[in-house]
């Protein structure tokens, strides 16, 4: 088989891999990770110093250790505790802390970037603090928070590609695979390269089109 052939038909199996491995992948874990990061945000900005210290280290142990060492303490680690995890529990596992470490602080920029004069006409009627976030606060730092964590959710699904050294079958995993026996890597990892690029790319449509939404319903 030539190199074109063999590039034309690694396309389906690398497209089939990144739709029924990768998106679910990368759904399942940014869903989680951004019910983390909407908690430990709110932990960062809480006034009593331990949950804040809490939210802190927290933050601090997610961007200071990289995500091959976390799925691997998650999945290769915890045995040693007497704890397995299937592959896909571990990868969403530990993408979604990363996601949480990574998106708390884009969460907690987006709060604090609403003017502090919301917080203050809240209470002048009557509203409480949790009234305040889930009503007022929340709605408008989410409009703030949607380009970086749209990025977020994309460079995660490029980073779904390392759940491939914890056996994970996702696109990554089936191009190694098709590599492996095709004995041409290069043309096999340049199909792959192209898929992830196509799947980036009506991501980031997607996320300019959702963003030209938020500012017309702002504008209007």
């Amino acid at each position: 088989m030539d190199a074109w052939q063999l590039f034309l038909n690694s396309l389906g199996p690398i497209a089939l891999g990144g739709l029924l491995g990768t998106i679910p992948l990368a759904l399942a874990s940014f869903a989680l990770g951004l019910l983390i990061a909407i908690g430990v945000a709110l932990m960062r900005i809480s006034v009593r110093p331990v949950v804040s210290g809490i939210a802190r280290f927290y933050i601090s142990v997610i961007r200071g250790t990289p995500l091959l060492v976390q799925l691997f303490v998650i999945f290769y680690g915890m045995p040693a505790l007497g704890v397995t995890i299937d592959p896909w529990p571990s990868a969403i596992i530990a993408l979604s802390l990363n996601v949480g470490g990574y998106g708390a602080e884009v969460v907690r920029a987006s709060i604090l970037s609403v003017p502090q004069g919301q917080w203050e006409a809240a209470y002048t009627v009557g509203m409480n603090r949790t009234r305040t976030l889930t009503r007022i606060i929340l709605p408008q730092a989410a409009r703030v928070s949607v380009p970086p964590l749209s990025n977020t959710f994309i460079s995660l699904v490029k980073d779904t590609s390392l759940a491939s050294t914890i056996l994970v079958t996702e696109l990554f995993r089936v191009t190694q695979q098709i590599a492996s026996s095709s004995y041409q890597v290069m043309v096999v990892y340049l199909a792959a390269a192209l898929v992830y690029w196509v799947i980036c790319l009506v991501l980031a449509t997607g996320q300019s089109a959702l963003e030209r939404r938020l500012d017309s319903r702002v504008a209007n």
